[in-house]
């Protein structure tokens, strides 16, 4: 079992909506500056989890640590600096690529600068030429980019990735998966990653989670998914389960 400081801690969190369970007792840690895989089957609450660390949904009851400062002691601008998401469908607002990554900053009543935007692109693995673009004319891959790099843009500690591969074709899914790994390396960021894709959650992650109905089955290296312990996650992880 890893030991790691958390970056983010879960203490028995509960949320429901409309008298659905979604989450049930969830406990356990993202370690600080690893990159932790989760998977699951369609509706385990792996999203719902995501949207808990950043804000956009509040528990029910139980708590969350952001670095061990309860969630609730940060405003949500705050909150939202510290913890980026990005999500499957990169979602971008008409125009070019720059408008699209200054858009955090705008959101706080700050500029982006051109050469501050160039470097953000970088990072991503596009060009500063991709600047002027219109998003409209993006691959599904680079638009994928574009969407991390403006996460990028209020230098989260912690980033949240929830099926950005899943659209994508194998080389753009490499890519991605490299520039990932190349940003926990480089900046020492906190990375959590939901996949459905195992090869990749094993392959990328330092540290795995196992969600179903809501519950956290197993945690730990992502070495478990070759040998689960729990009977339901090796049932998962052996195509029993979808």
């Amino acid at each position: 079992m890893m030991t790691a400081n958390p970056a983010v801690r879960f203490e028995s969190v509960n949320f429901s909506r409309e008298e659905m369970h979604i989450l049930r007792h969830v406990t356990g840690i993202f370690p600080k500056g690893r990159i932790t895989t989760v998977v699951g089957p369609s509706g385990a609450g792996k999203t719902t989890l995501f949207k808990l660390c950043n804000g956009l949904e509040s528990p029910d009851d139980g708590e969350i640590y952001i670095h061990d400062t309860s969630i609730h002691s940060y405003n949500p601008v705050e909150l939202r600096r510290s913890v980026g998401i990005a999500l499957q469908k990169a979602t971008m607002v008409s125009g070019t690529v720059e408008k699209n990554l200054a858009l955090p900053l705008q959101l706080q009543g700050k500029t982006l600068s051109h050469e501050r935007a160039g470097e953000l692109l970088d990072v991503a693995g596009l060009d500063a030429s991709f600047l002027k673009r219109d998003v409209k004319d993006l691959s599904g891959g680079q638009q994928q980019k574009l969407s991390i790099a403006r996460t990028l843009v209020n230098q989260p500690d912690i980033l949240l990735l929830d099926e950005i591969t899943s659209s994508l074709d194998s080389v753009s899914r490499q890519d991605i998966e490299n520039l990932i790994t190349s940003i926990n390396r480089d900046y020492g960021t906190t990375i959590a990653w939901i996949t459905h894709n195992l090869q990749q959650a094993l392959t990328i992650g330092d540290y795995t989670w196992v969600m179903m109905d809501g519950e956290v089955m197993e945690t730990g290296e992502s070495s478990l998914l070759k040998e689960p312990q729990n009977e339901r996650v090796k049932q998962f992880v052996e195509g029993e389960i979808d």
